[in-house]
């Protein structure tokens, strides 16, 4: 491995030098400073981790905390995204990170233990049960900590705009003529109680009335509990016109339901989904969802704990809110009305 004495030979300058170039500290010209910097490079220095640890009193490690119900891991559809915004973000920041979890090797640790273990600088807390005791720990301990579509008090959050994404997809299927509009929603958390207020304010702004039969709750990623609540939908004597599902997943779940009845989409009956997920898109009708910048979320948490981390005394732990896009699909039929 090629150290500071290595590079400070080359150049025939002093070890104190070498560190002060790379170091960018003012003191060593701007002149010598690039040719340091591109002897170091030509000779593929890397700076020692251990050292760097000592001097600056940080890993550059981020721990990740993600264990959502179904423990499908970076599989999600939805938060591998983020978490691939976040990586690719936090090494181009020369941040690791790692992920935490209470198992390791052949004995139990907390969160918070895990992180101590580690060592890291921060955590990003996506996808949990945000109540569970260990959770609450590692919020309440003295890391810092961003947590994802989920506000605590003192504890930067980064969300999806629920509210406005809801409300943009709502307003399309009003524009398209429906009225008899079916909402399957998640259970209840924070994301979902902001979807299903903004279903019933933009219903209610548009005159229409919410039929409480046509609201129904399914699991998010459940497409077999998505697909029992559509044939509850299609045995209805007046059914919807259109089901909004909690997820992309789940709507192609409610999809083959009803194509297994025998009628077509949207012909019979429209659908739309959630999320944006490239599946979405190759699905046939591409569904009508609206599209969450899941990637832009992960950049966003990886910004702001590198900030709580580099900045403690002035980083603010504010919610930032993401903003999406509709993406409008082939689902939904227009209903003309004499």
């Amino acid at each position: 491995m090629v150290s500071l004495k290595d590079i400070a030979a080359a150049c025939g300058v002093s070890v104190a030098t070498v560190s002060k170039a790379l170091n960018n500290q003012s003191d060593v010209s701007e002149a010598r400073k690039a040719v340091i910097r591109k002897k170091a490079d030509e000779m593929g220095y890397f700076p020692n981790l251990a050292a760097r640890a000592l001097k600056t009193n940080t890993m550059h490690d981020i721990g990740i905390l993600f264990s959502d119900e179904h423990n499908s891991g970076l599989t999600h559809p939805y938060f591998s995204q983020v978490l691939e915004g976040l990586k690719i973000r936090a090494e181009h920041k020369g941040y690791d990170i790692t992920f935490i979890s209470t198992d390791f090797g052949q004995r139990k640790m907390s969160y918070l233990e895990h992180c101590r273990y580690r060592n890291v600088d921060g955590v990003v807390i996506a996808c949990v049960d945000f109540d569970q005791p260990q959770v609450l720990e590692l919020i309440r301990s003295d890391l810092p900590v961003v947590t994802i579509d989920h506000i605590f008090d003192k504890c930067a959050t980064i969300s999806s705009n629920n509210v406005k994404g809801m409300q943009e997809l709502t307003e399309y299927v009003i524009r398209m003529g429906h009225e008899r509009i079916a909402f399957i929603h998640g259970r209840p958390s924070s994301v979902t109680n902001e979807r299903l207020a903004s279903f019933y304010r933009t219903m209610e702004e548009h005159g229409i009335e919410v039929n409480e039969e046509y609201i129904m709750e399914a699991p998010y990623l459940d497409d077999e509990a998505s697909a029992d609540c559509t044939r509850k939908f299609l045995s209805m004597k007046k059914r919807p016109t259109c089901i909004l599902y909690p997820d992309d997943l789940s709507c192609i779940g409610g999809m083959n339901v009803i194509r297994s009845e025998g009628l077509s989409i949207p012909g019979d009956i429209s659908v739309a989904g959630y999320d944006g997920v490239p599946i979405s898109q190759i699905v046939s009708p591409k569904i009508t969802t609206f599209r969450q910048n899941m990637q832009g979320i992960g950049r966003a948490a990886a910004d702001k704990i590198v900030e709580l981390i580099e900045r403690p005394k002035t980083a603010l732990k504010d919610n930032m809110v993401i903003d999406g896009a509709l993406s409008e699909g082939a689902s939904v039929a227009r209903i003309y009305r004499s």
